[in-house]
């Protein structure tokens, strides 16, 4: 039997038309329209096509995108006082830094210059802190949508046992974490695993995010279980692909997310509720 294919796509469109743009129109009737402004440094092209997807949501949602384009010899001094500029400018709710930046600028230092109030990335130490202690934050998109898509599929994730195989700041850890509040049991792997192929026939919940295409093949997986990729590569034929091997595993699992439309969708939709809720604060 062939899993059921959870559309990221899908789902992202239905939150915007049914959640997020009611929220937008609250607020416009205080006079308030969420503002996102997006840092771009060079001209990668992965980063510009994933920066165009994030303009097209939000004018969906009804909120205000800006990119601000850098050229790649700007100054890690300059950088940051671009930042500062943003932090004091109460009418942008949120700021990201496209990544990667090129090398002369620390990316630890330039996330955790940014306003904790306006990091909708969820990235900053404060907001990491905030969301390991189960505190109200801006959670990182990327597991914030994985989280979305686990629900939206129907998968029950109280009392499941959760692998999820990657250790990542932003993504790996917090979407252990963001499990583990929804009351799974949850299993983190990474290369020093040992025995990895039984942790993954262990998962009701499989998070696949190595960077390595094709990493997990359907005969590790265990029968009836969700699957969500979250890798993403160009293979030689030009097609793209992710962590997981997606035909064999679509024969062993109940759901699973697709290589594109899966994952991708859910990231940038996370992102403009996290700006929306931004400017939600801001009226409290």
């Amino acid at each position: 039997m062939t899993a059921h294919i959870i559309s990221g796509k899908d789902i992202a469109q239905d939150l915007i038309q049914s959640r997020l743009k009611p929220r937008v129109e609250a607020l416009k009737a205080q006079n308030i329209i969420p503002r996102l402004v997006v840092f771009f440094v060079g001209e990668d092209p992965a980063s510009a096509s994933y920066i165009r997807q994030k303009e097209k949501s939000a004018v969906q949602a009804g909120i205000e995108s800006e990119v601000r384009k850098f050229s790649v010899d700007i100054s890690e001094s300059a950088f940051l006082k671009e930042i500062e500029i943003i932090n004091q400018d109460d009418s942008i709710h949120g700021v990201i830094v496209q990544v990667p930046l090129p090398k002369h600028i620390d990316p630890e230092k330039v996330i955790n210059a940014i306003d904790p109030s306006k990091d909708v990335d969820g990235f900053c130490a404060t907001s990491v802190g905030k969301l390991f202690l189960g505190q109200e934050t801006f959670q990182s998109c990327t597991p914030k949508g994985i989280i979305e898509l686990i629900k939206a599929s129907g998968t029950e994730i109280k009392g499941s046992h959760a692998v999820v195989i990657g250790r990542s700041n932003n993504v790996g850890k917090p979407v252990a974490l963001l499990l583990l509040q929804e009351n799974a049991t949850v299993t983190i792997c990474h290369r020093h695993t040992k025995n990895l192929s039984e942790q993954i026939q262990q998962a009701d919940i499989l998070v696949v995010a190595v960077g390595q295409p094709k990493f997990v093949q359907g005969a590790s997986l265990k029968p009836g279980c969700t699957v969500i990729d979250v890798g993403i590569h160009r293979q030689e034929d030009g097609k793209l692909c992710g962590d997981v091997d997606f035909e064999t595993a679509k024969e062993v699992a109940a759901k699973i997310t697709p290589v594109p439309g899966g994952v991708g969708p859910m990231t940038v939709v996370s992102l403009i509720e996290n700006t929306i809720q931004s400017a939600e604060m801001g009226t409290a």
